[in-house]
Parts: C-alpha cells; structure tokens; sequence
C-alpha cells in the first residue's frame, strides 16, 4: 500500500461512479495521446491504460506512489514521468489530451501551463478544487470571474461538468470539487502580442475595486484613458474586449 502525503495535497479518487463519469467525458473526445497528471493511487489510470491505441504517459512526483502503480498496473512500465508536472518538458511532439485529478495546491499553475502547451493541447479534462472550477469557467459581472478566467477563456471553451463530494475522496477533503472540460478555441484573441495581453490582464485585476482608468494607468497613455470604456471595472469585459485594449497601450 502507500501513504498519503498531505505535503503534495494528495486526496485520492475512490467513487467508481465519478471515475466512470470522467470516463465517459474522455471517450467523446477523439485522440491518440494522452497525459495523467498526478495518478496517485490510480483509480483513473486503470481504466485509462484499457484504452486501446492509445499513447498514454503519467507524470507522478511521489516515489512511493511510482512504486505502487508499477506493482499494481504492469501496463504502466516505462509510461511514468516520474517529476514534477510544472517543470516538465512537453512529452509528446503531437498533440494530446492532459487530464488528471489535480493536486489542488498548485491547481491554478497547473492550468497555466497547459496554456503555455496550448499549441499542443486540444482538449484536458480535470477535477479541481470547486473553487478554481468555477473560476476557470465563470463569466463576466460574477465575483468568480478574474485573471485564470479570462487567460483560460481566451485559448478555450470551458464546461463545467459536474460537482464532486469530498465523500468520492480519500481522506476526504474539506472542500467540494468539480470537473471541468477545456476545449480548444478555433480562433485566438485579436490582440497586439500574448506578452501584452497578459499584463493588461493581470494589472486590470491586480485592483479589480477601482476602475481601469485607475488600475491600467501605468500603462496607457493619458489620451487612450479618456475613453469610456475605462469607466468600467475589469470584472465587466470580455475576452475580446481586454483582446481589443492591447492597440491602445503603450
């Protein structure tokens, strides 16, 4: 058996009935690649390692947990990364699926490196703190909707799939979780660069009370923050709306 590291915010999926849900949420997708992060005591990586034709990697940190999914899961021999997910290079050279039970004390960072794999990553379906959940899938006039929201919703279409009790977990958590689906958008953003996106959207935020003529005015000039649009806070505009502010930056 192994032990559950609090350290690495381990809660392990133990409801065949949330397990057969993610599942089924997979199988509507079409792929030849797949990437677990985070397989921890497997409940998912069993019936993800039955898929036929499929390229399948795991990325796990925790040694002990290594060493139990290769005794359990011969199938699963050479297909361990074993590190960690944020520092990980990109392991397949054509696109794949990431999906995993995610640790929830780096949920929000793994989100933005899928989005730096973005190229390469069609679709993920994961379980997150409810919380993140709903951030990355929240739209705008919601106390939910912010930075991960609009970075995320940027590169992709986000359905909240469903909710899952801390009683579907071992040892429970205090917190509700729930599964998201990403799908890649078709389109991207019609903004000057990535780099300058970013920071309108992290500066708007960083002050999301005041509004963007107060928050953004160390990077527009005096003339653009006459338009009314600066009137408004950063929770009110869309993606395209942030997208079409970048030509009026500095």
């Amino acid at each position: 058996m192994y032990t559950l590291k609090k350290s690495l915010g381990q809660h392990f999926l133990k409801d065949a009935g949330i397990i057969t849900k993610i599942m089924d949420a997979l199988k509507k997708e079409s792929f030849e690649r797949l990437l677990e992060v985070g397989p921890g005591g497997g409940a998912l990586t069993g019936q993800l390692l039955e898929l036929e034709n499929i390229d399948f990697k795991a990325v796990e940190l925790d040694d002990e947990k290594i060493q139990y999914l290769q005794k359990t899961f011969p199938a699963i021999q050479n297909k361990i990364i074993a590190a960690d997910f944020l520092k990980v290079p990109m392991p397949f050279e054509k696109p794949f699926i990431v999906i995993g039970n995610f640790p929830y004390n780096i949920s929000s960072q793994i989100l933005f490196k899928i989005l730096d794999w973005k190229e390469n990553v069609p679709v993920s379906i994961g379980m997150f703190q409810k919380e993140v959940a709903e951030r990355a899938a929240s739209k705008p006039n919601s106390k939910a909707y912010g930075v991960l929201s609009v970075l995320v919703q940027a590169y992709y279409d986000v359905e909240y799939l469903f909710d899952v009790p801390p009683s579907a977990f071992n040892p429970p958590p205090k917190v509700m979780s729930g599964v998201i689906r990403l799908q890649r958008k078709t389109n991207t953003p019609n903004y000057t660069s990535e780099k300058a996106f970013r920071l309108l959207v992290k500066t708007a935020f960083n002050q999301r009370r005041k509004t963007l003529r107060n928050a953004l005015k160390s990077i527009f000039p005096p003339t653009a923050l006459q338009d009314e649009i600066f009137n408004r806070r950063a929770e009110t505009l869309s993606v395209d709306e942030f997208a079409a502010l970048t030509f009026k930056m500095q």
